[in-house]
């Protein structure tokens, strides 16, 4: 009952994150007049603090000192952090000029870049069904650039910027909150030097304290989602999650069509179906071989435990041959533990 009621938790955990990340876009115009940059900035900053704060009630510490004395890993948080802020800046700008959808489909693509990266970075192989599902999404690309007389560019930026992210965490090996904070400790000097620029310039729109709130609790945004995340992770299995990461770009699709009222030519309807398409190929690929896992994996353990069991039978059978009539056995026909004598 623990371990359901643990998954069960974890489970609403992930619903969560990506729910919440999903409605990201509703949030970023709030923070107008301020520039994509500028949100960005505060993003970095105010994320610090409040994962240091999250840090320091959780008293999880150690880590620090075993990372400063690896300075290969340092270098990963660093890439990490770049990377992270690419992505991070290119969203806030899709979102606040009119670009949801396109950022959305950033999002759905970022499973399948993350696959063709594996094959070529980290020599993978992949299943026939994992091929098609890559091959359509190329395929999805395609239509798309046809259709727009260029690449989705946006799009790509933010599929392979995560997808590198993704990769260089796998390396790094820090838990999502220890993660951030590093990262965030890479990027909050720069962050606060820029800040205080546009502070100097007269340009800096942290004025009023209603809007210097909203641009304070981009920390919060920043860092829930993730530790919402994180809870999830270490309760629920891998492919749920796999399967819950398609709520993000799902919400951000609904909102960019349906809130922000973003045109949906032919030509980007098809090449959403493209990716659809890839994806369900995908998910149902990834059901399938969990399936198969799922069941060698208990045929295995049947196997074991008919393993365990024949010493033990055959030692009551050695046992009830001896000599005697006591080890003799019961009279033809009585029941015994084993089932009826012959």
């Amino acid at each position: 009952m623990q371990g359901t009621s643990e998954q069960r938790a974890g489970f609403f955990d992930g619903l969560a994150a990506y729910v919440l990340w999903g409605l990201v876009p509703i949030y970023w115009p709030l923070l107008e007049p301020s520039g994509a940059m500028e949100i960005l900035a505060h993003r970095m900053v105010w994320s610090l603090g409040v994962v240091l704060i999250a840090l320091l009630v959780m008293r999880r510490w150690a880590w620090i000192g075993e990372l400063l004395r690896t300075p290969r890993r340092l270098g990963l948080v660093a890439l990490a952090a770049t990377v992270i802020s690419l992505n991070w800046g290119g969203y806030i700008w899709a979102v606040n000029n009119g670009q949801v959808v396109e950022a959305s489909l950033g999002y759905f693509i970022n499973p399948l870049v993350t696959i063709a990266m594996g094959v070529l970075l980290l020599g993978e192989r992949l299943r026939p069904a994992q091929w098609a599902a890559v091959a359509t999404g190329a395929a999805a690309v395609l239509v798309l650039a046809i259709g727009y007389g260029k690449p989705p560019w946006l799009s790509l930026m933010l599929a392979f910027s995560f997808a590198t992210y993704g990769l260089v965490k796998k390396k790094v090996g820090l838990g999502g909150l220890e993660s951030l904070a590093a990262e965030t400790a890479v990027q909050f000097l720069p962050a606060l030097a820029y800040l205080m620029v546009l502070a100097a310039r007269g340009e800096a729109t942290f004025g009023s304290p209603a809007h210097g709130a909203l641009l304070a609790s981009t920390g919060l945004v920043t860092a829930l989602p993730l530790v919402l995340f994180g809870a999830a992770a270490i309760r629920v299995p891998l492919s749920t999650l796999g399967l819950l990461q398609y709520l993000t770009p799902v919400f951000q699709f609904g909102l960019g069509i349906l809130y922000f009222h973003e045109a949906m030519p032919p030509e980007r309807w098809a090449g959403f179906a493209l990716v659809w398409l890839a994806l369900t190929v995908l998910t149902w690929d990834a059901l399938r071989n969990a399936h198969r896992t799922r069941a060698r994996a208990a045929q295995l353990a049947a196997e074991a435990r008919l393993r365990e069991q024949l010493p033990e039978r055959d030692a009551v059978r050695q046992h009830g041959q001896g000599p005697g009539p006591e080890a003799a056995g019961p009279a033809a026909g009585e029941p015994t533990a084993t089932g009826p004598a012959t």
